[in-house]
């Protein structure tokens, strides 16, 4: 018997894995695996999240308009030129579809975030990956895998699961060098945790050229993971290419009533910077003192980096925290399996993974 059969190369791809959120046998369970909001949500955003319960019945505006003009009020952007999506990730992969098609290619840093080469696949396309430097995107190394073909360079600034940023220098000198029909997509979705001063989201990049696109996210110093929200931030053109084929109610009323209150929260936004910068310091001097090798973060995780010796491998330690109620993340999947990414979780539980590690790396607690 015939059976529908998906187009060649779909049943190729790998599908994304989430991080882990289960310690069977574990009393107590700290989840650090999926760089979720330490503070967990804004109240604000969660009152208004129930008080949407009676209008289920409704559809909910399918320009999310209210939400548009908020974003626009706090990024000081052009609302008209906000493509809402459920998470970032549909705004990638919408993006990818309308830009992308068979035979084609994208380009992305090495270790990159997998989502940008699964969405390629999907299309019949291929993504082809630039060596990083340090584990540091490298401009030269993305262009060079630039070819006729390419219709698409990703970038995540900074990167999962590096925790690594390049400057606002580096990131204009990548879209000044790239051809004007190749589109640059910057992912910023950790971008309220980075402080330094030579770094920028993308905003004047997508208001200065007509090929850049910045999505962001409400999953990570928002804390709404839970209810999928991310946009993006386009020229005029690729806004209306992105509403042409997007879903007509593709947010949920509750997700733009979320929306909107946590936006209205930045009292609750600069807590949880303020948690995730002290938080991530005390991490990487503990783990500094115990004499592990990790990359220095710009995001809410570490990546850290575990020896070759028996019983304190990677999956070895990976396996053990989750037997003692601390899960992380694996990174064989990044092509990284000698490291561990752990993101900055509560004190509680952050002070829990420092005393499981010292017991395996003799230092003082």
């Amino acid at each position: 018997m015939a059976l529908p059969r998906p187009r060649p190369g779909i049943l190729d791809i790998e599908a994304y894995v989430p991080g882990a959120s289960a310690a069977p046998g574990a009393s107590e369970i700290f989840k650090m695996s999926s760089n979720e909001s330490a503070l967990g949500a804004s109240e604000k955003a969660i009152a208004a999240y129930g008080d949407v319960a009676g209008s289920l019945f409704l559809y909910p505006d399918g320009g999310s308009t209210a939400l548009r003009a908020k974003i626009g009020e706090v990024h000081n952007i052009d609302p008209a030129r906000v493509v809402c999506g459920a998470g970032s990730d549909e705004i990638l992969q919408l993006l990818t579809n309308a830009y992308v098609g068979e035979g084609d290619n994208i380009v992305q840093s090495k270790h990159g975030f997998l989502v940008y080469a699964i969405a390629a696949q999907s299309c019949g396309a291929t993504a082809r990956f630039a060596a990083e430097e340090n584990l540091t995107t490298n401009v030269d190394a993305l262009l060079a895998e630039v070819d006729e073909r390419t219709r698409v360079v990703f970038i995540a600034n900074p990167n999962n699961p590096t925790g690594t940023y390049i400057t606002e220098d580096e990131l204009r000198r990548l879209r000044e060098e790239l051809r004007e029909d190749v589109l640059l997509v910057i992912d910023s979705a950790y971008a309220e945790f980075v402080e330094e001063p030579d770094y920028i989201a993308g905003e004047a990049l997508v208001e200065e050229f007509d090929n850049v696109v910045m999505t962001r996210t409400f999953s990570k110093i928002y804390g709404l993971a839970a209810v999928r929200l991310g946009w993006g931030y386009c020229p005029e053109a690729i806004a209306d290419v992105l509403n042409r084929i997007r879903g007509p109610f593709n947010i949920t009323m509750a997700a733009q009533a979320a929306g909107i209150a946590a936006l209205d929260d930045q009292a609750f936004i600069q807590r949880n910077r303020d948690h995730n910068r002290e938080e991530r310091n005390f991490l990487e001097q503990q783990l500094g003192g115990m004499g592990l090798s990790f990359v220095r973060s710009y995001g809410n995780f570490v990546l850290v980096k575990f020896p070759d010796q028996n019983g304190r491998r990677a999956a070895d330690i990976h396996t053990y925290l989750k037997e003692n109620g601390v899960i992380v993340r694996e990174m064989g999947s990044y092509q990284l399996s000698e490291y561990l990414r752990i993101s900055i979780g509560t004190k509680a539980g952050n002070r829990k993974l420092i005393d499981l590690l010292s017991e395996k790396f003799d230092c003082e607690k």
